[in-house]
């Protein structure tokens, strides 16, 4: 490889592969080596430059831990998490959106109609709605994952002064679908600016702001799992996300809500505020 040369490096690596290699393996590392030699070539890459982003990814590995992973970070302000999302939403179901960075497993499970609001401040309000399949049928044995932020709009794990798996729960569909919880409406907030994602958002002038929302994973047997958020209709941030993630369908609207409209099994009825709101919003799912 003595005469190996800019021009004649990438075809050199990509001829590199064996005969048992992976065919999509070799699609998606091939797409790649060519892009990020294209890449370097096109700017022209210096050393001091190189070593500059191998330094962030180091600090990316560093900062990253079992409560915010740096690297998804990365994904969703540079706009990757959501052109992967788009790509990859069928139609005629609800749209993914961005897992985010502090996404936590174990969750505790509640049951339809339970209270996430415990000691928190904020809006109250109450979100219901059904899962379904394309043809409109409720799915049962969906299981639903909910997360947010406080109102001080920090997720627990970034925020010592909550406990464990605030505002996070698991709750899963009985025959008819349906899923409620009472909670506090989140906030917008800043995406983490401490480390090397936020020196990317710095060094080109762009602020850090997300619109509130309500993360969801829901899986169902059978049917394609849904990694999405959703947003309020009347949030500031909602046309200039930090990380892309908003989309047309995922809007929902809250309206005033009444103890006499709200279903039998939400438990925290009678402790809701006069000026509580209530949110109703159906997911879709595509079969798997």
């Amino acid at each position: 490889m003595r005469n190996v040369t800019s021009e004649t490096l990438t075809d050199l690596l990509l001829d590199l592969s064996g005969p048992d290699t992976d065919p999509r393996v070799q699609e998606v590392l091939g797409a790649l080596v060519k892009h990020l030699h294209a890449f370097a070539t096109e700017v022209g890459l210096t050393h001091s430059e190189w070593r500059k982003g191998l330094e962030l990814l180091t600090r990316a590995g560093e900062i990253s831990d079992a409560e915010r992973n740096e690297f998804v970070l990365f994904s969703d302000v540079l706009g990757l998490s959501s052109l992967v999302d788009m790509i990859n939403s069928p139609t005629d179901c609800t749209s993914s959106s961005v897992l985010g960075p502090f996404h936590v497993l174990g969750a505790p499970e509640l049951p339809v109609g339970g209270d996430l609001i415990g000691d928190n401040a904020g809006q109250q309000v109450v979100v219901q709605g059904v899962v379904r399949d394309q043809s409109g049928a409720p799915i049962e044995g969906a299981v639903i994952e909910l997360w947010q932020t406080a109102d001080n709009g920090l997720y627990s794990g970034q925020d010592a002064g909550q406990p464990d798996y605030n505002l996070r729960m698991a709750m899963t569909t009985g025959a008819d679908g349906r899923y409620a919880v009472s909670t506090i409406r989140p906030t917008p907030y800043l995406v983490p600016t401490d480390g090397p994602a936020g020196d990317i958002l710095n060094a080109t002038g762009r602020h850090a702001w997300r619109p509130s929302h309500l993360h969801f994973i829901i899986e169902a047997a059978g049917y394609r799992s849904l990694v999405t958020e959703v947003f309020p209709s009347d949030d500031p941030y909602l046309d200039e996300d930090a990380v892309f993630g908003v989309r047309e369908d995922l809007v929902m609207e809250f309206q005033p809500g009444t103890r006499a409209a709200l279903p039998a099994d939400i438990k925290a009825r009678e402790r809701l505020d006069e000026g509580f709101s209530n949110v109703e919003f159906d997911f879709v799912l595509p079969p798997a």
